[in-house]
């Protein structure tokens, strides 16, 4: 029997990294604002902002960092109300209480994405803000979401950590809002252990590099693409300069050494991903008991994983499907089943009055979900795909696996 792949390890640093790193290491310039000028974090945020087609880009310690300054930077109010899917990380929820806001939780549908008519139910005249999670990579209808934001002028914030790379409508993920936020940390596709950038076009906004600890005259270190936006930020910076807490949630050096050379990997990761999560979800699609929803059809992914849901199975066959993929080697995380996953909404205990949500808890109780890295070749897909179909045989039996 052909053993299954090992999902977990990250890819390889580039080899270009080296010099960079084996300099740091050496000088201990670790501090984003010791070098005059030209510091790593500085350049990431240059070339990431290019590489987005953003203005403005601020690296700073994680994705959650980068949604909490958001909501920092959009100046909302004590008690404001933010809504988002009920189908995200826990981290999401959690930036919004740090900012001393409200999350509203919104449903979500069977193909994991926003349901945009419950969506605009809520989106009433006590919601301050928007977080689109754009959840393990799949794209809620943003042509809705942005509609429905703009006629009632309420910002939008992405949170792009699983998406770097997708598009809609050929507009890159992170772009579409007045916001995008992105992870670094080491599953997601430029990885530096921990880490996260968020992106705008709005100068106000980027005031966010102040509340990062950019503290007395630092800001003046950030690099713009061009003069003209230099000098709006310049214009934004002298406008808060004293007039915002730091809150010290830096990107350090190392971290942006290590991620640089990984921005020119990005299409390949992308390419490569999308191969090995189609080709599976394919395969997978051959068994009645598993379905992998269709995509949008705007939307041009950038998977590392595949979350599919199971069929015809009660949770007693739900929790038997997982323990026969574990036997057969492969790790299937279903998220409504465990008592403390962070992507299941009821354990999110630290919010006050959690509503039911019905559609996203079902959803959730059948909800796979494996890891696909792109650097995986199709004869270690084959065996994965193998697993997930025979895993499902054994619950339901063999028959109508083939459908007599």
């Amino acid at each position: 029997m052909t053993l299954p792949p090992n999902v977990y390890d990250a890819e390889p640093i580039p080899a270009s990294a080296r010099d960079e790193i084996e300099r740091l290491l050496q000088s201990g310039d670790l501090f984003r604002y010791t070098a005059p000028e030209n510091a790593p974090v500085s350049l990431l945020e240059k070339e990431f902002a290019e590489f987005m087609g953003s203005k403005y880009a601020l690296a700073v310690s994680s994705c959650s960092a980068a949604l909490f300054l958001s909501l920092k930077a959009l100046g909302l109010p004590r008690g404001a109300r933010v809504l988002i899917p009920a189908f995200t990380f826990a981290a999401v929820p959690s930036s919004i209480v740090h900012a001393d806001c409200v999350p509203v939780l919104a449903e979500v549908g069977e193909n994991y994405r926003l349901d945009i008519e419950d969506f605009a139910t809520r989106l009433d005249d006590n919601i301050d803000a928007v977080i689109i999670s754009h959840m393990r990579g799949h794209t809620s209808d943003m042509d809705a979401i942005m509609a429905l934001c703009a006629k009632r002028d309420i910002p939008v914030i992405e949170d792009a950590a699983h998406s770097l790379g997708t598009t809609w409508h050929g507009k890159k993920i992170g772009t579409i809002g007045k916001i995008g936020c992105f992870s670094f940390q080491s599953y997601k596709l430029l990885n530096s252990g921990e880490g996260g950038i968020m992106i705008t076009d709005d100068p106000d906004v980027a005031r966010a590099v102040i509340m990062s600890g950019a503290y007395e005259h630092n800001w003046k270190k950030h690099q713009c693409q061009t003069e003209e936006d230099a000098q709006a930020l310049a214009e934004a910076f002298a406008r808060w300069q004293n007039q915002l807490p730091l809150y010290n949630l830096r990107l350090n050096n190392l971290s942006a050494a290590i991620v640089r050379p990984q921005i020119a990997e990005v299409a390949r990761r992308v390419r490569d991903g999308r191969r090995n999560h189609d080709y599976v979800a394919e395969k997978l699609n051959g068994s009645p008991w598993i379905e992998v929803p269709e995509k949008l059809t705007p939307e041009e992914r950038a998977p590392d994983s595949i979350q599919f849901n199971l069929v015809g199975m009660n949770e007693d066959e739900v929790r038997a499907f997982e323990t026969a993929a574990a036997k057969r080697g492969v790790k299937v995380q279903i998220f409504g089943l465990s008592t403390d996953n962070a992507r299941a909404f009821w354990n999110w205990q630290f919010i006050e009055d959690l509503p039911s949500l019905p559609q996203t808890r079902q959803m959730l109780m059948k909800a796979c979900d494996t890891r696909l890295p792109a650097r995986l070749q199709l004869p270690e897909l084959d065996v994965i795909a193998d697993a997930l179909i025979r895993a499902a045989q054994d619950v339901m039996g063999n028959l109508r696996a083939f459908g007599t």
